[in-house]
Formats: structure tokens, sequence, C-alpha cells
């Protein structure tokens, strides 16, 4: 049986890790979908969040560390989402994006869930220093 933060930590995994390559982040002008394989930053930074979620589950005895990783994967996806709104609202004289695609807003997805995880570590932390001050 697994705690909360870790099926929390699961479907960020799956958020970053699998669900961009299903949907695309936009479709432009001649309706060809654009997927984030086709651009280097966008690949980095999704690798770098499914890592961060993956190390998180792995190190499951260390609550602070799994908070920090935690805080620091909502960094990235806010990286992530800032380059999205640039791409699609400042940029779009260069690329011609006609409909923003489900993949755009995977990592508000993410960032959601990444604040109920470090929300329920928290709880766990706070648990586990309540029972230390009782011995």
């Amino acid at each position: 049986m697994f705690r909360i933060q870790t099926y929390y930590l699961i479907a960020c995994l799956i958020i970053t890790g699998v669900l961009p390559f299903v949907f695309p982040l936009w479709k432009d002008v001649a309706g060809k979908p654009f997927y984030f394989m086709m651009d280097m930053v966008y690949v980095t930074l999704f690798g770098l969040s499914t890592t961060l979620s993956l190390l998180s589950i792995l190190s499951h005895k260390k609550r602070q560390q799994q908070f920090v990783m935690g805080r620091l994967n909502m960094i990235f996806n806010l990286i992530l989402l800032g380059l999205f709104v640039y791409r699609t609202l400042i940029a779009s004289g260069e690329t011609a994006i006609s409909e923003k695609g489900v993949g755009m807003f995977l990592p508000i997805f993410s960032i959601v869930i990444l604040v109920l995880a470090n929300k329920a570590i928290k709880k766990d932390e706070d648990l586990v220093k309540s029972v230390d001050r009782l011995r």
C-alpha cells in the first residue's frame, strides 16, 4: 500500500512522461500537429520533470528530499508553461499557431498534482515530528 503522495507523483509521472507523446502541443496553419519532440527545449524540460517525478517516487523514505524535488519539478513546469504562453502569444508572428492542443495544458495539470503531493508530504512530515515530540 502506497501513501497518497506516491499516487500523486505517479499521476505526475504519467502526465509529463506519457501524455506528451499522445497529445500535440498545438496545430499550425496547415493543420499539422506540433509535438514536444520537435523542439529540444521542450524535450529537455519534459524529461527533467519526468525524471524528478520518478526520483521523488523512488526516494519515498526521505520526505524532505521528496518535498524539495516536488518544488523543483513545479519550477520546471512553470518554465515550460511560460515558454508555451510566450510561443503562442508573443511569437505568433514567426510561428503560425492556429489551434492550441491539449498538450499545452499538461504543465498546469502537473503543477496542481505536484501541489497536492507536496501538501501530503508536508502532512506526513508534520505527523512524524509530532510523534517524535511525544517520545
